[in-house]
């Protein structure tokens, strides 16, 4: 039985015989030379199904695993959807740059997020996300970390997921005044994620040592 193929961020699929490879865009942002490259290569390689996911990301599925290598050398540049446990991608809303509802700019904090923590190596599988309004439309109440823009800041919320035990995630620190202040205090919550012995999900943590603790061990506070 085939199994996925990490080293090439491949994916095997139901049918225990193809693959999916996903293409990443930071937030869901693309090019149309981006979208020109994986509809040709999905043509070239007749790849039966492409998908935009949940993750702002595009799906190649039924990848035959001989077809792995040429797929990934004709998308060129396009960088790979990260897997494994690592911080699988930052989901990024429209924010005040394009939304009537923003109340903070998200794009140029979410594409920074992107570069400083996508795919960086964490004990157990990771996501996260920013959000310009409480209206959360990136979900952040259920990942691992993340940002909701505020009138007067940031609040950084963490130890959400999904899966078959939701939890929702809890509020970290309160309306952080400025971009570079909150980037800087999700560099020290990574930090402390990596340093963990722990293997599951980081709401589990936050269960069993409590959000208070964790802040006071993290900021001090």
């Amino acid at each position: 039985m085939k199994q996925n193929i990490p080293e090439k961020g491949a994916v095997v699929q139901r049918d225990r015989e193809t693959y999916a490879i996903k293409v990443h865009m930071p937030g869901g942002f693309t090019t149309p030379q981006a979208l020109r490259t994986v509809a040709d290569v999905a043509e070239r390689h007749e790849i039966p199904t492409v998908k935009v996911t949940i993750a702002q990301r595009i799906a190649l599925i039924g990848i035959p695993e001989e077809k792995i290598d040429a797929v990934r050398a004709d998308l060129g540049d396009l960088e790979d959807g990260a897997t494994g446990l690592c911080i699988r991608y930052v989901k990024m809303c429209p924010g005040a740059t394009w939304c009537k509802r923003g109340q903070q700019v998200t794009y140029d904090l979410g594409m920074e997020m992107d570069n400083k923590f996508h795919r960086l190596q964490v004990p157990w599988k990771f996501k996260m996300a920013v959000s310009g309004c409480p209206n959360d439309c990136t979900e952040v109440c259920i990942r691992d970390l993340g940002l909701i823009g505020t009138t007067k800041g940031w609040n950084i919320m963490l130890g959400g997921n999904g899966g078959s035990r939701p939890r929702f995630s809890s509020l970290l620190l309160e309306n952080v005044p400025t971009e570079s202040e909150a980037l800087a205090a999700l560099e020290k919550v990574v930090a402390w994620t990596q340093s963990l012995d722990k293997k599951c999900r980081i709401g589990k943590v936050v269960e069993e040592l409590g959000i208070d603790a964790i802040r006071e061990e993290i900021f001090g506070m």
